[in-house]
């Protein structure tokens, strides 16, 4: 998983899946971690936040950290990966 850009939600999320399907529609290379079957993504994404909550979905843009972002935030981190 050498992707730069990582989703961490569940499948039964549906936001997870909307973050999923665009990023699936862009054509872009990422990685998903579904914390709900491996606790190795769990204690990734809890490590993510100061209060070590379990934030998702979460996108991970290199260092960039984008909680349940909206479309113009998502997009304009994307668009600087080009």
């Amino acid at each position: 998983m050498n992707s730069k850009i990582k989703l961490y939600g569940a499948e039964r999320c549906h936001k997870t899946q909307y973050y999923k399907d665009l990023l699936n529609q862009k054509e872009l290379d990422f990685s998903f971690l579904d914390v709900e079957e491996n606790n190795e993504y769990v204690e990734e994404l809890r490590n993510l936040y100061e209060n070590k909550r379990l934030n998702f979905p979460t996108i991970t843009i290199g260092l960039k950290k984008l909680r349940n972002p909206s479309n113009k935030d998502l997009n304009k981190w994307l668009d600087k990966l080009k």
